[in-house]
């Protein structure tokens, strides 16, 4: 029986219809998010664009801030202290990567964690890690509300997270640790250092690959009705297509399905979540429900 696809531009899109019910009962709250961009990346480009474009669409105010690349940290970092200060600001989110000759750490810490609605500050981060209240991540947050939405049964299955990013890996690994709904999870984190990947994979029932190698998780080396959640997005050269690459995620897609009961496709899995989870965030920031 092949896979069922866990279609994350669905769910995306529910979500952002339960965010434009919850601004018209509070039609005095208008959320605001600033964009800060360091550099003229352009994948960062095309990432706030999207994020700009979104807020549109649910009638956030949304101010983008596109810096030089040669800024100074100082400089930097008074641009976020403004926005902290802003109260028509409710989300700050800075746009990584930075320019090298900025301390990243400094910058995401000079955020008030009460804005952070990417869910990068110590603050966010220690509190997830605990159990408490706070701004979670966008991609592990997306992750978690598919796992949900999808009803995947986790309580007290084997999660295998490929990856250990602070974006995306140990923040997933926190999430289904908690004992709450489509978590509960009994985890184990691998990464580029783990020997015999495939000992991990294979006994596990729900696998989060982000480990940003294209392909990497073989049908080989997982077992039959595992749930997958690719989070990865390569770019590989593929002549055979007019664009002359083609977009794959960390996962052999084909191979996998075979086995999977579930898994999502790249594009169109996590992918969406991630911005539809950003919104998310920001409207729960303005009406206050994290942070009173």
């Amino acid at each position: 029986m092949a896979a069922k696809i866990i279609d994350g531009k669905l769910i995306a899109s529910q979500i952002t219809e339960e965010i434009k019910k919850e601004l018209k009962l509070h039609n005095n709250v208008k959320p605001g998010l600033a964009l800060i961009l360091v550099g003229n990346n352009p994948a960062s480009e095309i990432y706030v664009k999207m994020k700009e474009k979104k807020c549109a669409e649910l009638g956030y105010q949304s101010i983008v801030n596109r810096l030089s690349e040669k800024i100074t940290e100082a400089e930097l970092l008074a641009h976020i202290r403004t926005y902290n200060n802003n109260s028509k600001i409710h989300g700050i989110l800075i746009q990584l990567p930075l320019p090298k000759h900025i301390n990243e750490m400094n910058v995401l810490e000079a955020v008030d964690y009460k804005k952070d609605v990417d869910g990068f500050h110590p603050v966010n981060a220690g509190r997830l890690m605990i159990g408490e209240q706070c701004f979670t991540p966008c991609t592990p947050a997306g992750i978690h509300e598919l796992l949900k939405r999808y009803r995947v049964d986790t309580s007290g299955k084997n999660a295998v997270v490929i990856g250990r990013s602070n974006i995306v890996g140990k923040p997933i690994a926190n999430i289904l640790l908690q004992k709450s709904k489509g978590a509960n999870c009994t985890v184990t984190v691998t990464h580029s250092a783990t020997e015999n990947i495939t000992e991990f994979t294979k006994k596990a029932d729900i696998i989060i690959a982000a480990i940003g190698q294209p392909e990497f998780l073989k049908g080989t080396m997982v077992k039959k009705g595992v749930v997958i959640i690719d989070v990865g997005i390569n770019r590989v050269d593929d002549p055979d297509t007019p664009k002359g690459y083609k977009v794959v995620g960390d996962v052999d897609y084909i191979n996998c399905a075979k086995k999977a009961s579930m898994i999502t496709p790249v594009p169109g899995g996590v992918g969406p979540m991630t911005i539809a989870m950003l919104m998310k965030n920001t409207l729960d920031s303005a009406l206050k429900k994290i942070y009173n």
